[in-house]
């Protein structure tokens, strides 16, 4: 038997959202609860036949100010918020006639979706609920007597209990009072970023962050680790808001490889050429371009055919059937696209734990936003990486120039390895990877990765030479030694692309010279850590 169960008898209602509204209150009606209600949600009940109190019958002032004032008033949060069984509190309500107010069902104004809309300013500022925040803070400090829905699917659990029991358990009661106060914290961390975003704050004194439960993964990185997705109010096309047309649930690791596949992939403009990342432990293992998906997906596994098994798979061109016959060859975790034609979905229907996920569009590589990550007593907050090669202005600083072709390539590799963990080197031809280092303590042990990569990947292919010969590189930062250029050059590359930067450029260019190679600096740097 549930402990602590309070009563119903008094309920206020005031929603933004209408959803089931009209049932949730006959529910109530039926069970002998007055209702109470404001605005826009006593007409829905009304027009429904549910009889309803005006709040401003209980308050003795009329709505006003367009909506702005109306339940701020210590009728209603002396209901909400005065204990019961406390002598002086029930002398106070008795003495100015306030009411007991034991259920409060409130959802806040579309603050989130009206920013997602590209509203004016004026707009988001009407969209800032201020009584209902109140309500909630008010009715879930008192949960000890007072039951708060902040949320259309908890309904249901309302009208169970009081089914069942004539009343609301205090567990039901401090669990929805949890809710309150996290969807309050949530929705005024929107407000404050967004207002921060106005007036061009970018590092606020205080930075919040909020989420919607999406859904609890069965584990984090490791089976003893607990893990969750949550939503934010950013508006923005990847894993997060994708919908997943099949497979077993999502794990946080297939998560995180198919943000950061999605991320990579959409670095390469689709109106430009298709393009497909193979992504393994949020690293690419093979990017390629080509005039087809097919096509793009066969040069970005020729890169790492054996690292591309059990890997996410992200494209930038709605899915086709001939690519999507392609990909499902090998063992592949996930694949994601803006879209998909319904033959690709049905090829795809036949590897029933293969997850497809279609985003709907692709992230704007330059759209601005925020990184963050945890630390002990702290947190980490950057503004996302959104330099772009395509705005660079490249310098060479060799003798000699690259070709066109070699352009191309570092352009491309440098796309790259943006996305790649640091230390990073990319080796890249004919715009698909070819060899690639990630994640290492020095610049030169990528380096030699890399090349060990591409003869590991010429091998495979057949070839008795490694895929670097006449590849170009790309640094994710600058060379801090000859060293590292120099093993470049072993590995049959003709041009490097870097930031640029060194206390030793000059000898890290001379070195270059020396071995005929061209090289640009972009004055961007890409750490991924």
């Amino acid at each position: 038997m549930p402990t602590n169960v309070r009563r119903v008898s008094r309920a206020l209602l005031s929603v933004s959202d209408k959803s089931g509204i009209v049932d949730f209150a006959r529910a109530l009606h039926a069970r002998g609860i007055e209702l109470i209600s404001t605005g826009g949600t006593r007409r829905a009940l009304w027009e429904a036949g549910i009889p309803v109190r005006e709040v401003a019958d209980l308050t003795g002032f009329p709505e006003m100010m367009d909506g702005r004032v109306k339940t701020l008033h210590p009728k209603i949060h002396g209901g909400l918020l005065a204990i019961r069984e406390n002598p002086e509190h029930e002398a106070a309500m008795l003495a100015h006639d306030i009411p007991a107010i034991d259920l409060l069902t409130v959802n806040l104004y579309p603050f989130e979706a009206t920013v997602a809309t590209g509203a004016s300013a004026a707009d988001c500022i009407e969209n800032i609920d201020i009584g209902g925040p109140a309500l909630i803070r008010a009715a879930a400090k008192n949960h000890a007597d007072v039951t708060v829905v902040v949320e259309t699917g908890d309904y249901g659990l309302v009208v169970d209990e009081l089914a069942a029991h004539g009343g609301i358990s205090f567990e039901l009661r401090q669990r929805l009072a949890q809710k309150a106060y996290a969807r309050t914290a949530a929705y005024d961390a929107a407000i404050s970023n967004w207002m921060a975003g106005v007036v061009g704050e970018l590092m606020p004194p205080y930075r919040v962050f909020g989420g919607s439960l999406v859904e609890q993964l069965r584990y984090g990185e490791n089976p003893h680790q607990a893990a969750a997705l949550y939503a934010t109010s950013e508006r923005r096309f990847g894993a997060a808001s994708a919908r997943q047309v099949q497979g077993k649930q999502l794990s946080y690791n297939n998560l995180n490889d198919t943000d950061a596949a999605f991320e990579c992939v959409a670095e390469f403009d689709p109106g430009r050429a298709a393009a497909v990342a193979i992504i393994k432990h949020a690293t690419p293992c093979g990017v390629a371009e080509a005039a087809s998906l097919r096509e793009a997906y066969e040069k970005a596994l020729r890169c790492d055919p054996v690292s591309a098994f059990g890997g996410v798979v992200a494209v930038n061109r709605r899915l086709d059937a001939e690519a999507a016959t392609e990909i499902v060859k090998i063992f592949t975790e996930v694949i994601i696209a803006p879209g998909g034609e319904d033959v690709a979905i049905a090829i795809m229907a036949a590897k029933k734990n293969l997850r497809l996920l279609l985003a709907g569009g692709l992230p704007d590589r330059r759209a601005p936003g925020l990184v963050a990550r945890t630390l002990a007593g702290g947190m980490l907050v950057q503004t996302r990486d959104t330099a772009v090669v395509d705005d660079m202005d490249l310098k060479t600083v060799t003798r000699r120039e690259p070709t066109a072709a070699e352009l191309a390539d570092l352009r491309f590799a440098f796309r790259v390895a943006k996305h790649v963990k640091s230390n990073a080197i990319v080796y890249a031809k004919d715009g698909a990877t070819v060899g690639i280092g990630a994640g290492q303590m020095s610049r030169i042990d990528a380096a030699r990765m890399a090349a060990w990569k591409a003869a590991e990947a010429g091998s495979a292919s057949g070839s008795t030479a490694s895929l670097a010969k006449g590849a170009v590189a790309a640094s994710d930062a600058f060379f801090p030694f000859a060293d590292g250029v120099s093993a470049i050059a072993e590995a049959g590359v003709t041009a490097i692309i870097q930031p640029g930067g060194s206390l030793r450029d000059q000898e890290v260019i001379e070195a270059a010279d020396k071995a005929g190679l061209a090289m640009v600096f972009t004055g961007y740097r890409h750490f991924r850590h």
